[in-house]
This record gives structure tokens, sequence and C-alpha cells, in this order.
């Protein structure tokens, strides 16, 4: 196939990438520590842990795991972690002692929980202990055999770890009471892997076949699936990120980390790709804390940042936010949802620098396509495929369209998986013969090869035959000043099959349904037009932000039963 992007990509930028320069994600670690130890890695709540700082605790975490619970390689082991230091900790301990990491969303409810770990099958779980009610409940029907106890104070020192765990647990009154038979504190765990160390034996030699995760996709659009990704697929897209960065990159980089990093955008863009680059990542643990987020971001002057749409919104909707010093910021990424332009355009305004677009998955570990870093300014597209990534967009028969015409985008490349965990059904649906992953998107390309994302395949809303795109609807919607956040969603109509309906959180209170109607008339067809508006005070949303449309669907179901 010809690679018609790569006379777009930036110069500098290779058509190809290394893929043997390391060998495993625990290789690229210990030459990032051996390269950047005195530096900065990790910030939580105001606690600085150095690249080898965090080696340290890393081999007493792994030393616990691999000697003292004797893991055999490739057990999973399950993170349900915030945004704060033990992250990192767990993350590269638990690859370093050979095994899989599960991550598992810390608000999951107790049923969501029970089925990622038993799915999984994580015989090994470090939770926050706010979140150890949930566990208790769905401890049953799992293969849980160890759990390591942690607090939010934990690792951020003497006096001010054990103030936080006691505001925490007691005049904050976030710790539900819970009750887990054999569980073993944070700190205990430390202390025992380090009373074992020097390790007696040596650490697994993985290379890139062995599993390094089984990350679980974000049931947008049905139940969760734990899609396989190895240690060469993690590598891959990190030596694709960074062959990307490299002309724009500087020495020290400082990114600010909101996206949680138990999901694989930030996982892999801010934990992975920026410990390789020897930069600093500020973790926030609790971005929806908007006013809290931003006196964090006050106190250092940050370089770079990654979000979805919503995070984007919400801080220049915040007056505070404009007060910050953007002096040093010159990288700003936007991926896991559509990035709408009225955003990107305030972002600019406010920041003085251009919102990047990307696109990605949980199965290409995750990152696709990505826009120059030197764009002037927002362009709409969610960029060019990345070096050594192929990208068609193919009918419903499986062909190749043309240039400019819409299809299912399709990738293939080193950083998609071989699939899902224990679903070879799956498996075989999601990928064609010749090697593609279907993505479920809907997009277009252009003769530059720049890639246009329109809508989820199973969002599409079929209005008397014609294709309306929930996108395009929802960026005409976010053009009216009186609307912070919408979502467009396809409901029956015994005149046309489906009509639109608009959920709306206002930003301006006194908007009317009909105002907005009518605004919607001024730039969109008369079938895409909505026929109905619900306002609401939020919308449903994953966690990382993106705004639930399957969540908005089921509820006009259940409605239409009652």
């Amino acid at each position: 196939m010809e690679k018609v992007w790569l006379k777009s990509y930036p110069a500098g930028v290779p058509a190809d990438v290394d893929l043997d320069e390391f060998r495993s994600l625990n290789e690229l670690f210990a030459r990032s520590v051996a390269a950047f130890g005195p530096r900065c890695a990790y910030i939580s709540m105001g606690k600085a842990l150095s690249y080898a700082g965090l080696d340290r605790y890393v081999s007493n975490f792994a030393a616990y795991l691999q000697v003292e619970l004797k893991l055999a390689r490739g057990t999973r082991v399950a993170l349900m972690l915030p945004n704060i230091l033990q992250y990192p900790v767990c993350l590269f301990g638990a690859l370093r002692a050979g095994c899989v990491v599960v991550n598992c969303n810390p608000l999951y409810t107790a049923p969501e929980l029970r089925h990622q770990l038993a799915d999984s099958g994580a015989e090994v779980i470090v939770v926050l202990e706010n979140f150890a009610h949930v566990l208790q409940v769905a401890l049953p029907q799992t293969s849980i055999r160890h759990i390591v106890i942690t607090r939010l104070g934990d690792m951020l020192g003497f006096p001010k770890g054990p103030l936080v765990n006691f505001v925490v647990k007691h005049i904050k009154k976030r710790v539900p009471a819970w009750s887990l038979s054999g569980a073993v504190a944070w700190p205990t765990a430390l202390a025992r892997g380090a009373a074992l160390l020097p390790v007696s034996s040596a650490p697994p030699d993985v290379g890139h076949d062995d599993i390094a995760f089984l990350q679980y996709t974000g049931g947008t659009t049905g139940v969760s699936k734990g899609a396989v990704l190895t240690h060469g697929n993690i590598v891959a897209n990190l030596q694709q990120a960074q062959a990307w960065l490299k002309p724009f990159v500087r020495e020290h980089e400082l990114i600010v980390t909101a996206l949680p990093l138990y999901h694989v955008f930030a996982l892999t863009a801010n934990c992975l790709t920026f410990f390789k680059l020897g930069a600093t990542n500020l973790l926030i643990a609790n971005p929806r804390d908007i006013p809290g987020f931003i006196k964090a971001l006050a106190r250092h002057k940050f370089t770079i940042i990654t979000g979805v749409n919503t995070l984007f919104n919400a801080l220049l909707n915040h007056p505070d936010f404009i007060k910050l010093d953007f002096s040093a910021l010159h990288f700003s990424l936007g991926g896991g949802m559509a990035v709408q332009k009225s955003v990107a355009d305030k972002w600019r305004e406010v920041t003085g620098c251009t919102l990047i677009e990307a696109y990605g998955l949980t199965e290409a570990s995750p990152a696709v396509t990505i826009n120059p870093f030197d764009l002037p300014a927002f362009n709409g597209s969610i960029g060019l495929p990345l070096p050594s990534t192929e990208v068609v967009i193919r009918d419903d028969t499986g062909r190749d369209v043309a240039p400019g015409e819409s299809g299912e985008l399709c990738v293939r490349g080193p950083q998609v998986t071989g699939g899902y965990w224990q679903r070879p059904d799956e498996t075989a649906e999601a990928m064609t013969a010749d090697g593609f992953l279907r993505t479920g998107d809907i997009a277009t390309m252009d003769e530059s090869g720049y890639v246009r994302l329109i809508d989820r395949k199973n969002d599409t809303i079929l209005v008397s035959g014609f294709n309306v795109y929930p996108n395009e609807i929802e960026a005409v919607a976010a053009m009216h000043p009186g609307v912070l956040e919408s979502a467009a969603v396809g409901v029956p109509d015994p005149h046309c099959g489906e009509s639109v309906k608009l959920f709306v959180v206002k930003r301006d209170p006194l908007l009317t349904a009909a105002e907005l109607v009518a605004h919607c008339h001024e730039s969109l067809t008369r079938y895409k037009v909505p026929h109905a508006v619900e306002f609401r005070e939020h919308l449903p949303k994953n966690n990382v932000g993106k705004i639930l449309r399957r969540a908005l669907r089921e509820q006009v179901e259940k409605s239409a039963e009652q």
C-alpha cells in the first residue's frame, strides 16, 4: 500500500522506527534510571520522587512480589489506584517481577470490579483504602489471593503523610468501613521487600512477546474486554511517540498528568513516554476538583499538558485558569474523544498554545495518528499515521475507499494487540484477514494522509436513510455560548426511523430549547437538527471524561418502556 502520509511528515520524523532498541519495558526503565537518576520523575501532592528514588521503591515492591509472595512469571497483578506515587512504583515493580499489570478504575462498582478481576484471573491487588469497601464486596468469585492496602499519604513523608491520612479518614470521612482478611499495609509490603534485597533469584527475563498489560476497554459499546498488550506492543508505541516528539521536545519537560494513569492514554502518553525522555510527571489525583487542579498548576511552570475535550473545556470555564502562567507551555495534546473547534480556539486564545489532536484506542497501545506539533492552529483532523503504522479506510464490504470518502478506520502496526484475553471470537471479529484492526470509528483520509474522524460507527444515527453523526451536531451546539456540554443520540421516531435528541448541560441558565434548535438550524441540514432537547445538570462520562452516549440511549429506552 502507498503510505501517502509520509510526504506530510515533519522534518526529522522517520517512516519507520527501530523496534529492537528495547527488549522490554524493564530494560527501558533501567536505562532511564541510569541516565536520569537525580532528576525528578514524579510529583504528587507536593512530594517529588527522583528516578533513582523510584528505582529503590520499585526494587522493594518487585522483591515483595517475586520472593515474599513467590509469584510465578505472568501472574496478573491488579492496580486500583488514582494518580499518586504508589502507582508508578506498583506499575514498574510488577513488570520487573515478570508479572502482568491489570489496571482497574478506582471508581468501579463492585460488579464492574468483580468482572475485571475474575476475567483477568488476577491473584494480587493493590488498592487505595478509600475503595477497599468495593473490593470487599467484589472479592468473592475472583482469584485474588493477596491484597495490599495503601493510603493517600503513604508516600508523602513525615509529617505530611500521616496528617493527610488522618484528615482523609477522620475529618473528610472518605474511607468507608471495610474488612479484608489478610490484607497487608503498603509500608509493610515495601519493608518486607526491602529486607529481601538483594533478591536471591534474578528478575525474570522478559521480551517483546511477554504480556505487559491486560488493558480493559472502556465498555462504551458492551462488556469490557481485556486487550492483550505485550512488552513489544508498548515498546513499539513508545518508539513511535519518541520519533514524532524528537524534533520538538526540550531537555527538561514537565508534563501535567491529570488523566488517570490506569487509562491507556495517560499510561503510555504521559507515564511511559515521558519517563523514557527523562521528563517530570505532575500527577493530579482528582482532576474533577477543578479549583484544586488549577492550584496545583499554579505551583509549577508546566511545559506539556494532555487531556480530553471535556477537561480542557472545564478548565477554560473556570475564572482562575486564565490567571495561570502559560509562558513555558509548548505542547497541548487532546485525545480520548473528539476535540471541538470551539474548545480548541478558546484554548489557543487563553494559553497561546495550539491544541493538537491525536487518535488512539486501547487495542493500539494506544496511539495511531497524531498531528505535527508545529501546527499554527487547530485543523480539525486527528493527524497522520505514526511511523511504522498503516491506516486504511474501508467500506462495509472491506474495500478500501477513495481519498475523501468515509468508511471504517482500520489500523495495522507493531503497537496493535494480537487479540483479547480469552476471547477468540471477539478477536476474530475485530481483525481483518490481512491483519488490520477494525476500530469501529468512521473516518476519512485526504490525499495528504490526514485523517478526519467522523464518529463512532455504533453511534451513527439513521434519519430517513441518511447517516447523521453526533460529533457534527455536538460541535455545532458547542458554538452556542450558552452550552457547556452536549451529547446527541438517536431515538426511535415513527416517521423517519430515528431522530436526533440532544442532551445539554447549560453554561447560561437562561438558555432555552427553542433558542438552541434555532442555532442548530443555521448550520445543519434539516434532518440533522435535534427534534428534542433535554437539559441536564451533568452527562454520564467514562473514567477519562468521555461522554457516554450509550448510557444516554439506555436511559431513553428505559423511559420508553415505563
